[in-house]
């Protein structure tokens, strides 16, 4: 009787537990066409922000230079985030094969050696200058070339030279 008893106890043990195993459904394969949600990190620092370009490669893009391009993006970026345009100070340095971006157009129809050309930078100088985006030019690139301060668009500052000028602004705070 006792072995009986023991033989019962077991089975309705385990057919209590094949039952637990048979009522819940199989885990859920994940769907691997499924959407995954990454948390995307934003700016915590919204104040006092600095910036410096060093533009010295003719590489364009959407049909401008490519660092004044990206400049007025960074802007973009950082209204996007919430940030004012009153807590950003941008400084863009040309130098090198840059400098013709910002001439004026006589000179830069002259450089193009068409007559009909036009400066594409015009707009964009204008756009970043209006928010407060300080565009400086190197003096010993610009003298190099035969230009001089007066054959740059209205608004453009002069810099003795652009390595000084970039060492200056990241060591007082600007991140390059």
């Amino acid at each position: 009787m006792r072995r009986f008893f023991i033989l019962s106890c077991f089975t309705f043990l385990l057919s209590a537990g094949t039952q637990g195993l048979a009522a819940s459904p199989p885990p859920a394969e994940p769907d691997p066409f499924a959407l995954v949600q990454i948390p995307i990190l934003t700016v915590t620092q919204k104040q006092n922000i600095r910036v410096v370009y060093d533009i010295k490669d003719d590489v364009w893009d959407a049909g401008i230079g490519k660092g004044l391009y990206y400049a007025r993006g960074l802007l973009e970026a950082y209204k996007s985030q919430g940030v004012s345009e009153k807590n950003i100070k941008i400084s863009v340095v040309l130098h090198g094969p840059t400098v013709y971006w910002l001439l004026k157009e006589d000179v830069y129809r002259q450089f193009k050696r068409d007559e009909f050309d036009f400066n594409p930078h015009d707009r964009v100088l204008h756009e970043l200058l209006a928010h407060g985006v300080s565009v400086e030019v190197c003096n010993l690139t610009l003298r190099g070339k035969g230009w001089t301060a007066d054959d740059l668009m209205p608004g453009v500052k002069l810099v003795h030279d652009a390595y000084t000028r970039l060492i200056d602004l990241q060591q007082l705070g600007y991140a390059y």
